[in-house]
């Protein structure tokens, strides 16, 4: 296997962050949902942490794409 083949093997490898980030802010925006229309009054004080979540799942896969990147252009 010559170096070309390995580095897209290894990029499209680290790219499955980028599913794994969608589903996670899938999962991380439907329970809210659900618990906001549970309790409606509890919904403004979770909110900081539905951000919060969103973010740091947003940045992992963030961090997928730029390994990947790094691994294809590095």
């Amino acid at each position: 296997m010559d170096v070309e083949a390995a580095k897209m093997i290894g990029a499209g490898l680290t790219a499955v962050a980028l599913a794994g980030a969608g589903m996670g802010i899938g999962n991380i925006f439907g329970n809210f949902l659900n618990g906001a229309l549970r309790n409606p009054s509890a919904a403004q004080s979770q909110f900081p942490n539905l951000l919060l979540g969103f973010a740091l799942t947003e940045a992992t896969g963030l961090f997928g794409l730029l390994i990947a990147f790094i691994i294809l252009f590095g």
